[in-house]
């Protein structure tokens, strides 16, 4: 048994220093910052917003996204997303959820089950996934159908014959109704600067409203589209929004932020509210690195603008340059600070993480923090498939 999911309860009102090793900590103020100014932006804008529960997996920050009930959809990419998020339901918070990957067979009973206390409307990117509907015994789905901003992961391009043939498809067929058009620009984490940002940004709704006008106008259709980064952006979304087509964003990173996020230059490095602490096991001055307890497992190996898997939040000259599946290895990569003189067996180190999604899945626990570093709460995220 994880030490921390057995004694988790025990550290809180203590300071985070105490923490066992390696564990992931939120800094609760950042994150509040982090989702209100997600928040306003959309409220200035007018436009729907849809928060993605894939980054923490934890029925407190839904809530806290949802804003009290304001916003009441999500998009989860795990059957345990959605069933997890179902108090919300009951509190009155939440209405409606799409499953965050385009359908397929082993999904789809449980996914019946569970649209009997949520309404769960699905992707589609291929007209074989039709035929898996016309096996359900739900009467009829509500659907999406998955836009390619150029990410190439999943969906069709806007200018693609196989979209102009799958939306036929999908208007015939008295299983589904087409509800409307979702992009994902997950690919904007390598973007580097705020002008490649926000040229992701309009790529997007460019993309959504040319596959909404092989619709008749008079339609009314939802367009989805979003990703941190360009929802980092969104305040200068400016789109002429045809009045058949309602618009909204999705997010799912925002509330932590990363170094992938800070990469993109559209939010400053403090706006990061995920930490992992780890141990210093061992030092080497004659190759000048250190060993840490903190490796693949929780680092990942995911890369940004920043060099390694991790970098050191309170010394900007180490960052963590190698690991192995519980090993990390830090090094200084820029100047010529000295491992000996700078860090000691039983140090306790704090680093940014490379990216946050990745991360809080490796572990059991959460532990919130306020201002002073003092653990205030723990946090359980859901977990598996």
């Amino acid at each position: 048994m994880d030490h921390s999911l057995e004694h988790h309860q025990s550290y809180i009102g203590r300071p985070a220093s105490e923490l066992p090793t390696p564990s992931l900590v939120i800094k609760k103020p950042v994150l509040d910052a982090n989702i209100r100014r997600l928040h306003d932006d959309v409220d200035k804008l007018g436009i729907g917003f849809r928060p993605h529960t894939k980054t923490l997996k934890s029925i407190e920050v839904t809530r806290m996204m949802l804003k009290g009930g304001k916003y009441r959809k999500v998009v989860c990419s795990t059957v345990p997303e959605i069933a997890g998020s179902l108090p919300l339901v009951k509190e009155g918070l939440l209405d409606e959820c799409i499953f965050g990957m385009p359908i397929f067979k082993g999904v789809l009973p449980r996914l019946q089950v569970l649209s009997e206390q949520i309404k769960i409307d699905l992707l589609l990117d291929n007209d074989q996934q039709l035929l898996l509907l016309d096996s359900s015994n739900k009467s009829s789905w509500d659907v999406y159908i998955k836009i390619d901003v150029g990410a190439r992961r999943a969906g069709l391009t806007a200018d693609s014959t196989r979209l102009q043939d799958l939306v036929k498809k999908v208007e015939a067929s008295p299983r589904v109704n087409l509800k409307g058009f979702y992009c994902h620009a997950n690919h904007s984490y390598g973007c580097r600067n705020e002008a490649d940002t926000r040229a992701m940004l309009q790529t997007e709704i460019d993309s959504v409203l040319q596959a909404a006008s092989l619709l008749p106008p008079e339609k009314p259709l939802e367009v989805s589209i979003g990703a941190t980064p360009t929802a980092h952006v969104v305040n200068t979304l400016r789109a002429a929004i045809p009045k058949n087509i309602s618009l909204e964003l999705h997010a799912g990173n925002f509330p932590t932020n990363d170094l992938q996020q800070v990469s993109t230059g559209v939010t400053p490095i403090d706006s990061q509210a995920v930490r992992i602490v780890a141990e210093v096991v061992s030092i080497y001055p004659e190759r000048n690195e250190a060993l840490i307890n903190a490796g693949v497992i929780v680092l990942a190996r995911e890369t940004s603008a920043f060099p390694g898997s991790g970098k050191v939040t309170d010394r900007p000259n180490w960052d963590v340059v190698r690991v192995s599946q519980e090993h990390g290895i830090l090094g200084c990569t820029k100047g010529d600070e000295r491992v000996d003189e700078t860090f000691k067996v039983g140090d306790r180190v704090w680093l940014w993480v490379q990216h946050s999604c990745i991360t809080a899945a490796a572990v059991y626990v959460y532990y919130v923090v306020d201002e002073n570093d003092v653990v205030i709460d723990t946090w359980l995220p859901l977990k598996g498939w």
